[in-house]
């Protein structure tokens, strides 16, 4: 049986869009909410992730789907249109995360890379916006900066305008062993329908690399 102090542990993971949390740390959120409570803050609906009318509530529904399979308690929608994170939007954002983290109360906090991964705008903005208010609150202990592997990154062709580098193994804090998890990750990845093409590719260059996640840590003074 678990202790009552393990199952009060609790971590937020802070993303953009439905989609970042799978193609993202899925293994390592599987991995976490085994032992801790764990709860999704996504900043959009994925508008522009489609041309269906209806895209939004499809990829609000595909995210809820993935979120359960991940193990993940709740996730909160903040209400953002897909492609519109920038300069007027920043303190709002921050208002909105800051609000629910103030409810929750989590140890620790799990967001993009101050590079966003690949360099996508929103995906920057979320992680700029995540440590200012990370910096705010002193109860939260740590940030996770889901990041990719310098091997990785070299398997992906260009993608946006600017695709960042990945990073060095000796400059990663944390490799995650999610070899338990795949199966998990693989079906949160495939949650997502209506982003199927890019499920495809994904999974398989994730096939052809080692089942792990990488982070850089910040920590709370």
């Amino acid at each position: 049986m678990r202790s009552k102090k393990q199952n009060n542990k609790s971590v937020v993971a802070v993303f953009a869009h439905p989609d970042d949390e799978a193609f993202g740390p899925a293994g390592t959120i599987a991995k976490l909410a085994k032992s801790h409570k764990v709860y999704l803050i996504c900043a959009t609906k994925g508008e522009e992730g489609g041309n269906s009318k209806n895209i939004a509530t499809r990829r609000k529904a595909e995210l809820e789907k993935s979120a359960q399979i991940l193990g993940i308690k709740r996730v909160y929608f903040l209400g953002f249109k897909d492609g519109t994170l920038s300069n007027s939007t920043y303190h709002l954002l921050a208002g909105k995360i800051e609000q629910i983290l103030k409810i929750l109360k989590p140890q620790s906090l799990i967001t993009f890379e101050p590079r966003g991964i690949s360099g996508h705008i929103d995906h920057i903005t979320v992680s700029m916006v995540t440590t200012y208010v990370f910096k705010k609150l002193a109860f939260i202990e740590e940030l996770l900066y889901y990041c990719i592997s310098q091997e990785n990154r070299e398997s992906i062709g260009d993608y946006f305008i600017y695709f960042p580098p990945g990073y060095k193994r000796e400059e990663i804090d944390k490799i995650i062993n999610i070899e338990d998890e795949w199966p998990t990750k693989i079906k949160a990845i495939t949650a997502h329908e209506s982003q199927i093409t890019d499920a495809k590719r994904i999974l398989k260059r994730l096939r052809k690399l080692p089942k792990e996640e990488y982070f850089l840590l910040m920590k709370n003074k």
